[in-house]
């Protein structure tokens, strides 16, 4: 394991000020969590733990209601760790009795094979046990360090308990390693919590396991390629199958790999991330190609209209950008992970927070959305929906999105020995532990609508301070107290070493300029096109804004010059480009012998998280290359 060994700064050391982030944690908090507990209680999941279903009656419990429910409850708990709610508690501690209530004696908890299949526990492995007691601990564990209450906790432990006895100590279930990894994570958080090694050794056995059980094989309706058992996890090279299972996976693969400071286990992952960011991610940060197994394909797949871009997969790839900074102090990691966070992830909720999409597309046109709908099912291709709705009968997304939000403070800070890394950038106030002092660092900044990033030192120290520059910066300027400061510069990030006083000023002003991004050639469906980018936003254009322009002939040139302006859109202020392009005049006729006459019209571009917000449109992120 190289020298370096990074520690996170938890949201927890964090309090959001104003900005970005302050205001959409405000949107969740006020809209998005009532929503979606509002979706899950008619649809039955909140009353399905009461475990009172009878064949016949509606409502029947899916297999992974309870993932959705646990979620939902880590999310809350997230904001209550910052302000405690009477009402919201209460509501919480329901749904914890009735989770008591329904426990087993032996400890076992999952709704759906105790009241639908209790024969069937722990026998068939893609179906999501072991899944939901991952995101039973991780909300049990939030939800203590929110109050203090131990309930959900104890009750989660008991559940890990009878699986660690049935699948490590015993190997008496019929299969090795979950369908859907998500527990492995779950454990690692657990070990910290407690100390206790047989948690940490419980997630070694399912990562360690994985890909080499016979019993695996045999106990497996599902390509084992889908589900990343097709090989050891050591030997895995490229990002194959279910896109979120495989995040989840490379995310407790990282865990570990700093843990037992492991070499091979670090090399993996770091093979693993380049191959997704590399070669199977789309410009927005959003990953797994095709619905068919909610998977990644291969490389350099990435349609446009038909792509699946999961939101859970996006927010999945910001947690294992997180982790992998903490193995390497490379600016890498965070540009990706706010690649991700401010495009793919944020296009996963309206702007009015109470609307989700699943998928999330790169392109889109009413008319074959249209078209293809009216089809017989069998002759149908699979296209993203052009409308958010209030819930998903497979509903992860939205409470993930409520966890990711409620915890977006965690990819600000990170700590190595007595080095303090500024990753992602917004205006907050931390008190961050180094190894013999403690820092308090206030930030101020409206990024990433803007470069200007402000701390301020509220604490005398003798520290470093190392501020990430963003790959897409090509030029940035940093002052200490109004002068120009000295520093040096590795791997994407600049280090000033200092003794600093209280009052200490540091300014860091990146150049936001414009881009034109192409794609690699071999992404043969985007060949001559370019996507525009100012920061870590992708911009997309949208039918409403440009109207008469056929969106997929516009031509975008590298002198084109484009005006950032900020419009309401939505009731939410945000920034728009306007910018000169070329169109072809339309000529009649389907075909001619010649080019078309070509006009210069006006290009109005909004943000790819911003779109669909305003009716079903065309709308576009790949132009044309002038």
């Amino acid at each position: 394991m190289k020298k370096y060994e990074g520690k996170p700064v938890s949201f927890e050391q964090i309090e959001l000020t104003h900005g970005f982030w302050q205001e959409q944690q405000r949107l969740v908090k006020e809209v998005t969590i009532n929503a979606v507990y509002d979706r899950f209680e008619e649809t039955g999941r909140f009353g399905a733990l009461k475990g009172d279903w009878k064949e016949g009656m509606p409502l029947k419990p899916h297999i992974f209601w309870d993932s959705d429910i646990t979620k939902w409850m880590e999310g809350v708990a997230f904001y209550l760790q910052k302000n405690r709610d009477p009402e919201m508690e209460k509501r919480m501690d329901e749904l914890i009795e009735r989770m008591e209530k329904l426990q087993l004696e032996d400890g076992y908890l999952d709704t759906y094979f105790i009241v639908v299949e209790p024969e069937a526990r722990f026998t068939r492995r893609p179906d999501h046990e072991l899944y939901c007691a991952g995101h039973l601990v991780e909300g049990a564990i939030a939800y203590y360090k929110a109050t203090g209450k131990r309930k959900m906790l104890d009750i989660a432990i008991r559940f890990i308990n009878l699986i660690d006895q049935t699948f490590r100590l015993e190997q008496s279930a019929s299969f090795d390693t979950p369908g859907h990894q998500e527990i492995e994570l779950a454990l690692v958080k657990l070990y910290t919590l407690t100390g206790e090694v047989r948690y940490k050794e419980l997630a070694e056995f399912f990562i360690d396991h994985r890909g080499c059980s016979r019993k695996d094989r045999e106990n497996n309706d599902t390509d084992l390629t889908n589900i990343q058992s097709h090989l050891p996890v050591r030997e895995q090279k490229t990002a194959d199958g279910h896109s979120v299972r495989a995040l989840y996976q490379y995310c407790a693969m990282a865990d570990l790999a700093l843990l037992n400071r492991e070499e091979e286990l670090t090399r993996a992952c770091e093979t693993l991330f380049e191959n997704v960011v590399q070669k199977r991610m789309h410009i927005t940060g959003g990953v797994g190609s095709t619905y068919l197994g909610e998977a990644f394909t291969f490389d350099y797949d990435l349609p446009e209209y038909t792509t699946y871009n999961e939101t859970c997969a996006s927010i999945a790839l910001a947690m294992f950008c997180r982790r992998m900074w903490l193995i390497d102090a490379d600016s890498k990691y965070a540009d990706y992970a706010e690649l991700a966070l401010y495009n793919t992830v944020l296009s996963g909720m309206s702007l009015s927070g109470d609307r989700f999409f699943y998928e999330n597309p790169l392109a889109a046109d009413p008319r074959r959305n249209d078209f293809n709908g009216a089809r017989a099912e069998y002759l149908r291709e699979h296209l993203p929906i052009l409308e958010r709705v209030k819930i998903f009968d497979c509903s992860c997304c939205p409470p993930n999105l409520v966890r990711i939000t409620g915890a977006i403070g965690n990819y600000m800070y990170s700590v190595s020995e007595n080095t303090i890394y500024a990753h992602c950038y917004m205006s907050g106030k931390a008190c961050i532990q180094l190894e013999e002092q403690e820092v308090i660092l206030e930030q101020r900044t409206d990024y990433p609508y803007d470069g200007s990033v402000n701390i301020e030192t509220e604490t005398d120290g003798d520290y470093t301070l190392a501020l990430r520059i963003p790959g897409w910066c090509s030029a940035y300027h940093l002052t200490v107290n109004g002068e120009k400061a000295e520093y040096s510069a590795n791997k994407g990030y600049a280090y000033l070493r200092r003794t600093w006083s209280k009052g200490d000023q540091v300014s860091l002003e990146l150049e936001m300029a414009i881009h034109r991004i192409e794609a690699n050639p071999r992404v043969t469906n985007l060949c001559g096109r370019v996507a525009v980018m100012r920061g870590p936003i992708v911009f997309c254009g949208e039918e409403v804004d440009n109207q008469g322009l056929a969106l997929r002939d516009v031509r975008v040139g590298a002198g084109d010059s484009f005006r950032v302006a900020r419009e309401t859109l939505c009731g939410r202020s945000l920034p728009v480009l306007y910018g000169q392009a070329e169109s072809r005049k339309d000529f009649g006729e389907l075909y001619r012998f010649s080019e078309g006459d070509m006009e210069t019209v006006t290009l109005k571009l909004i943000p790819y998280f911003a779109w669909a917000n305003r009716g079903v449109m065309e709308m576009n992120v790949w132009f044309l290359k002038k």
